[in-house]
């Protein structure tokens, strides 16, 4: 589960909706072994207005945000789908402006409303009965709701209708809620063809002119517009600081620049240059907390796997503790940057450019391919020049350093425009070289990083062994991961001519 502001609070909802009629009658939860006994509570009334822009990007993601009165947790309530049949809720208490969406809620879904309005999209009144189901042990296993609803879309006419809801309560066995599940279908329900009654009345208020997009032919559209909906879930992960999170929206937002750069002949990039330059921008903002959340782990580990004899001094302090510092230092510098409009104007160029048409072609000209041939041949042409500076005597270590690191940038150009147009094998090499010199360039950076620890640590009079040997760990990776590529750039070439 994530964290939690002190605003608001999370909750894993795992239910199943059902649509009944007036005269189908409640089901029996008797004689099954998983259900003990049942409590039924007194008849609760809900008013809830649900919330949304003007375009309706919270219901397009499936995304529902509602202020409820009444019932047993009032409050403001938000939905985001988690996975089959589950949600994630974020509530936050009923105070303050009842029209004004709270900042802690809003903030979760930004990347998709960023500064657009949210108003009052439909009203949903619903008289509940509710049935708790008990196991033999007395725990919570079930909760069935019997739904009388009234519900009008802004502007909408009013509409009536009964549902069932079936909770799976936290621990639960899944097998218990099929089970019980085929109680209410064996009582007349059927599954409900919506994913929520906020979806029922706004599918009805929805223009039959209104087009459901489709997904592109064109494999670069295909994958851009993929990573795209990606990046919006990494930055909901990032605000709720999630592990890696920060890590994943990083390459994510690499991933989009390198496949616009290498397909032209889908997206009119060329005038729009500074989309590429606000996507190298934001990875680099992302790359502060990321570079010390990699090194506060590393040598976490390291320092774990050494004798404690051998750990001399406060290096658990400066090594660890002190990126953990600039993690948290970095995470709020890229949340700011998340919550500026220059964020969101990258997002809105980004959908635009996906949606737009390809550039025009030349008169006889087809339009480019995405394909792997001219990614392959940057590989290649890297790996000719870091063979050279391996070779040159006069060429120093952090030329040589560089120039790995350059066939590292253009392998994961490769594997990203392999991914799209279905070359898998392709995509795997290029991947096993981008983690051997991934872990050769994290060695690159925590070796410098332990030199100046090292300095800083003999200025105050610390004992310095510990950092030397952490840096002799670091240079032997190095070494073995450079005793590894020729073998890996082999692989790949044997993948790309087959």
């Amino acid at each position: 589960m994530a964290p939690k502001s002190p605003e608001t609070s999370r909750y894993t909802e795992t239910e199943r909706k059902f649509e009944v009629v007036e005269s189908t009658v409640s089901p029996s939860f008797e004689g099954l072994s998983s259900v003990a006994r049942t409590e039924r509570s007194p008849s609760q009334s809900l008013a809830a207005v649900y919330f949304d822009t003007p375009a309706r990007d919270l219901a397009r993601n499936k995304i529902t945000l509602r202020r409820r009165t009444g019932g047993t947790d009032a409050g403001w309530h938000l939905k985001l789908p988690a996975g089959a049949d589950t949600r994630t809720e974020v509530h936050a208490p009923l105070e303050g402006d009842p029209t004004q969406v709270p900042d802690s809620l809003r903030d979760v879904v930004l990347a998709i409303v960023r500064d657009r309005p949210l108003t009052p999209v439909a009203r949903i009144n619903t008289t509940r009965i509710v049935e708790l189901l008990y196991g033999p042990d007395g725990a919570p296993v079930a909760e069935f709701c019997d739904d009388q609803v009234t519900a009008s879309a802004e502007g909408g006419e009013e509409q009536s209708w009964r549902e069932w809801e079936l909770e799976l309560k936290p621990g639960t066995d899944t097998a218990v809620f099929d089970r019980l599940t085929n109680r209410l279908l064996d009582a007349g329900a059927l599954p409900a063809g919506h994913g929520s009654k906020l979806a029922r009345v706004l599918s009805t208020s929805t223009s039959e002119s209104e087009e459901i997009p489709t997904k592109s032919a064109d494999p670069a559209r295909r994958a851009v517009a993929q990573n795209i909906a990606e990046l919006i879930e990494w930055d909901r992960a990032v605000r709720s600081d999630v592990w890696d999170s920060v890590h994943q929206m990083r390459v994510t937002t690499r991933k989009i620049r390198s496949l616009l750069q290498s397909s032209e002949g889908s997206f009119d990039i060329a005038d729009h240059e500074w989309i590429l330059e606000e996507l190298r921008e934001l990875a680099a903002v992302l790359g502060v907390a990321r570079d010390a959340e990699v090194l506060a782990e590393r040598y976490e580990r390291a320092i774990d796997g050494l004798p404690e004899a051998n750990v001399r001094g406060p290096v658990r302090e400066r090594l660890v503790e002190g990126a953990k510092k600039r993690y948290q230092m970095g995470w709020k510098r890229s949340l700011t940057a998340m919550r500026s409009q220059r964020y969101f104007r990258l997002l809105d160029a980004l959908e635009a450019l996906v949606t737009s048409g390809p550039p025009a072609s030349a008169p006889g000209e087809e339009p480019a391919q995405l394909t792997i041939d001219s990614a392959y041949k940057r590989v290649r042409k890297a790996a000719k020049a870091a063979r050279a500076a391996a070779a040159d005597p006069e060429v120093n270590v952090e030329d040589s350093n560089e120039a790995l690191h350059r066939i590292r940038k253009r392998a994961k150009a490769l594997r990203y425009t392999a991914a799209a147009t279905g070359e898998t094998k392709v995509a795997e090499r290029a991947k096993a070289i981008q983690s051997l010199l991934g872990d050769h360039q994290d060695s690159v950076v925590s070796r410098t990083h332990l030199s100046r620890q090292a300095e800083v640590a003999h200025a105050a009079g610390e004992d310095t062994f510990t950092y030397g040997l952490l840096y002799q760990l670091e240079d032997d990776l190095a070494r073995r991961c450079e005793e590894q590529i020729e073998d890996a750039l082999k692989a790949l070439d044997k993948s790309v001519r087959s």
